[in-house]
């Protein structure tokens, strides 16, 4: 399989260590959607990353769909988010809060670091941290001593990882001192070399 896409971007991240984790082989193509859209649209028309390209030549493209095949691939015995019932709802819930808090963490660096000066509105970069500081805050009181869902680890814990690392290389000032018992949980999770060898150096 290939993965397209920077693992800068936390949701190509959260599909290569989910495809580690499943033990699933893949090769990762580092193309950037800000800077080779147009190699990217080849293969997905909306240019955005990530994509997944199976062996047999089919393409997957937004990370909550690959995700979603992947575990179907593994099977539901190794797949990280429960086929069913109220444990399928918990790791759901809480991994919609990690992609929503990624989401604005990018829309927030896109608005600071992509527009140009003279059009940058402050006003918009402080509400888009402010829900992203408000999923993490609410991961935080998810997170204990051991996975946020549950006895083993989930798609819950490798999506929030990628959201915390995320905000720690964009917008640092905002989870500085904040969010202990998720930055506990976060690094038990970077620990496991499937997750923590996708996190790129600064």
């Amino acid at each position: 399989m290939i993965l397209v896409g920077r693992l800068m971007s936390p949701f190509v991240r959260r599909t290569a260590a989910s495809l580690n984790l499943l033990g699933l082989p893949y090769t990762l193509e580092a193309i950037s959607a800000a800077e080779h859209a147009e190699t990217l649209a080849g293969y997905n028309p909306l240019r955005r990353v990530p994509a997944l390209v199976l062996d047999d030549g089919e393409v997957l493209v937004d990370s909550a769909a690959i995700l979603d095949a992947i575990d179907e691939i593994a099977g539901p015995e190794r797949a990280l988010i429960p086929a069913s019932g109220a444990a399928r709802r918990a790791v759901l819930r809480a991994v919609a809060l990690g992609t929503g808090a990624m989401e604005k963490l990018v829309a927030a660096y896109y608005e600071r670091d992509r527009r140009p000066e003279a059009l940058v509105w402050p006003e918009n970069i402080t509400k888009l941290c402010g829900q992203a500081a408000a999923g993490l805050s609410a991961l935080d009181a998810m997170a204990g001593e051991g996975w946020l869902c549950g006895d083993r680890l989930t798609q819950a814990d490798i999506t929030a990882t990628c959201a915390l690392d995320f905000a720690a290389r964009v917008m640092p000032a905002l989870i500085e001192g904040r969010f202990a018992a998720l930055t506990a949980l976060h690094d038990r999770a970077n620990a496991i070399p499937a997750i923590g060898e996708t996190l790129l150096k600064r």
